[in-house]
């Protein structure tokens, strides 16, 4: 078990007397006013500029939707400076955020917003018309439309009566009364939405408390000198609705007064690169297959890496000979970190203070503890593989609305189960051995096999299937599929057309396996381990 300063985290928020996220912007545009918060392709947002935008859609929606401070309200767009002010004028109203992928089928969609309770909606005006199909199932009511060009090309008016545009509520905004949060540090600050063993994903529920403890120990790994606060330009590929983003790229990049760099669509790599090369970069968020795809880009070396000081590499693991070569080509070291959307993220950290251990991730962030257990919960010695367990004041407070799941995931005496199978050697650090639990990790993105096995088997021509991670060098993970059919006709092809229809396409499989018949218990449980374990093998 580590030993955590317990005190550490607890101290500095009350020093800094916060009672809620929203506090980090007020005393960013303290601290550090006209400077550059945000940039997104040519537009730029300063952190007075982002707070005054921000104060102005809280006013609208308390004063002009009539929410109130706890209702729910979901963000679902890519990387745009209106996401950033849509975070955080939510947060000045005392709502509570469901981030929710761009991406989302409407299957996926209509889950999340009905579990969650969600009352309005901010969107790209691109998913408008998958929202139409399923609002009628949600408890949405008002919707707040934004487009790819609204900081430029501001459009005002709607052709439907129950659709506000983002920019007409930041200018009528301006104009309702003030509002303040009316939460506190223990209050529900955002439903991160994860995937369950089951297929229902679960909205994991991150209070204040958890957020600003978790940027808190994010920073803490960072040495006095290595970066200076409000001087640094970073570069942030990865989505906002993803929690990795969300806590390190969005609300502790304001706290610590980082220009941040938002790359609405990093699979345009051309785009990203003219993004690096028109900033002075001095720190870097990304994952492996990010690392892979860049390195891979022609134009890659003549990019002038030279003020590079730190790159963060986060969920998904990051690979030993990857992190090579991106030294090796840019002279920057990759830091890894591990975390959960349970965790708010960061639990493990590679940090300057530490020496690196290949292999290893790094040491539990500042007041974390974290053990491993065998399969009756005991602990197990340093160095023995177990059960990752984790205690802090980033764990959540459990599922939204979900009591049972919540119980199954922590112990008795308070302990996140993380399903991960670690080891922790003497120094602490920690070695991520397999997964527990059968989820599939693709470029950083959670898969669990039965959600895909349950839109597979939607198709009436397929009898059994089974879904496991195999290893891939860009991905991390890939999904195959194993099945086996009613209809001798089917191809694979038309299993992985169906899936696009159902799925997102980071869940959609990369391979189909077509047999007779798929493995078996004595009791006829499907043994996804032994598929699992064939296909590794053989990859």
């Amino acid at each position: 078990m580590s030993t955590p300063a317990h005190s550490i985290v607890s101290t500095q928020l009350a020093q800094l007397g916060h009672t809620s996220v929203a506090d980090v912007l007020a005393k960013a545009c303290q601290d550090y006013s006209d400077k550059p918060a945000f940039s997104c392709g040519m537009d730029t947002l300063s952190f007075v500029d982002l707070n005054a935008k921000a104060d102005a859609l809280a006013r609208y929606l308390r004063g002009a939707l009539q929410l109130q401070p706890g209702d729910r309200i979901a963000i679902q767009m890519p990387n745009l400076l209106q996401y950033t002010i849509s975070i955080f004028g939510a947060l000045k109203a005392g709502l509570v955020i469901v981030n929710t992928n761009p991406q989302y089928t409407p299957f996926e969609t209509r889950h999340q917003f009905s579990d969650s309770g969600a009352r309005a909606l901010i969107v790209l005006d691109k998913l408008l018309p998958m929202v139409r199909k399923i609002q009628g199932e949600t408890q949405i009511e008002k919707l707040i439309v934004t487009s790819m060009e609204d900081m430029t090309q501001p459009v005002f008016e709607s052709d439907e009566g129950d659709v506000t545009r983002f920019m007409l509520a930041l200018r009528e905004g301006v104009n309702l009364p003030a509002v303040s949060p009316e939460q506190g540090l223990d209050d529900i600050a955002v439903l991160q939405y994860t995937g369950g063993t089951t297929g229902v994903s679960k909205g994991a529920m991150l209070s204040h408390r958890n957020i600003l403890s978790n940027v808190l120990q994010a920073v803490s790994v960072i040495k006095p000198g290595d970066v200076e606060y409000g001087n640094e330009v970073r570069v942030s590929p990865l989505p906002l609705y993803h929690i990795f983003a969300f806590t390190a790229n969005c609300i502790a990049s304001v706290f610590t007064g980082f220009h941040s760099i938002l790359i609405t669509n990093p699979r345009d790599l051309d785009g990203m690169i003219g993004d690096l090369k028109r900033h002075r970069i001095t720190l870097l968020t990304g994952i492996n297959s990010l690392f892979v795809s860049l390195m891979a880009h022609p134009d890659f070396d003549s990019i002038d890496f030279s003020q590079l000081k730190w790159v963060n590499s986060g969920g998904a693991p990051l690979n030993t000979e990857i992190a090579r070569r991106w030294l090796e080509r840019t002279g920057a070291v990759v830091r890894e970190g591990y975390g959960l959307t349970e965790t708010s993220p960061v639990v493990v950290a590679s940090t300057s203070f530490t020496p690196y251990k290949e292999g290893f991730i790094g040491q539990a962030v500042i007041e974390t503890e974290m053990k491993t257990v065998d399969d009756d919960g005991q602990e197990t010695p340093r160095g023995e593989p177990g059960e990752l367990l984790i205690k802090g004041p980033q764990v959540m407070q459990g599922y939204w609305q979900r009591a049972e799941a919540t119980a199954e995931t922590f112990t008795d005496d308070g302990w996140l189960k993380t399903g991960d199978v670690g080891v922790i050697d003497e120094e602490g650090f920690l070695k991520l051995v397999d997964r527990k639990k059968d989820m599939i990790l693709v470029s950083g993105f959670n898969v669990y096999p039965n959600e895909v096995e349950d839109a597979v088997m939607r198709h009436a021509g397929i009898r059994e299937c089974v879904a496991v991670g195999v290893p891939d060098e860009k991905k991390g993970e890939s999904i195959k599929l194993y099945v086996s059919l009613h209809d001798p006709k089917l191809e694979p092809a038309a299993i992985i057309a169906h899936c696009r229809e159902h799925l997102t396409g980071y869940k959609v499989p990369s391979t189909v396996e077509i047999r007779d018949d798929l493995p078996k218990s004595t009791v006829g449980k499907l043994l996804r381990r032994v598929l699992r374990d064939e296909a590794r093998a053989a990859s």
